[in-house]
């Protein structure tokens, strides 16, 4: 073989490589941001990715509750502890500073909602009770194309410590807390694709 046909036999292979889709451990972690909403004053905190994935995978994978501690490393409990109707209640235990403090929550979750036309859905929770004063949590699942989906989450959570927790930090927990969930559920949902 000559130098050539190795020259263009290298580039080829490298194009394929590249082309080819990035594993999980090679991806950045999901988009963070920040919301406000208008039921607090404290700002949501969000994150979004990509999950290469169909989107009834990933609407499976965010609705097994009880699948939430293999997944979502962050999370230390995740348990259905009821259902009413079509709601599910989930007991979710959370450490927050680093592990200084722990939040801890029941949430009723609604099942998946259609958002607008087409296949979006939305997924809420709502506190029932817990350590804090409010915890919302929105999923927004919506199609990309047959093979990949966006999830984007966002989780308000205000804090009832003894010690005041500044809102800076509460949004920069709930932003760090949603990050490792979309990037938990977007793992869980490509590895069952």
């Amino acid at each position: 073989m000559n130098r050539k046909s190795l020259l263009v036999g290298v580039f080829i292979a490298l194009t394929f490589v590249g082309a080819a889709p990035a594993s999980a451990a090679d991806r950045p972690d999901p988009e963070r941001y920040e919301s406000q909403t208008p039921v607090s004053e404290v700002k949501a905190g969000g994150s979004r990715d990509t999950v290469h994935a169909p989107i009834d995978v990933v609407r499976h994978i965010v609705t097994d509750f009880d699948g939430y501690s293999a997944y979502i490393k962050r999370f230390e409990k995740a348990k259905v502890i009821g259902r009413h109707g079509d709601k599910t209640d989930v007991y979710l235990q959370v450490p927050i500073m680093k592990g200084a403090a722990k939040v801890w929550a029941v949430i009723r979750f609604d099942p998946p909602r259609p958002n607008g036309t087409g296949d979006d859905v939305v997924v809420t929770g709502k506190l029932l009770k817990g350590n804090v004063k409010r915890l919302d949590a929105r999923y927004h699942i919506s199609k990309i194309d047959d093979q990949n989906t966006k999830l984007d989450l966002q989780l308000l959570i205000v804090p009832d410590f003894v010690i005041p927790v500044p809102n800076r930090l509460a949004t920069s927990e709930a932003s760090y807390a949603a990050s490792r969930a979309v990037l938990g559920l977007r793992n869980a949902s490509e590895q069952h694709r």
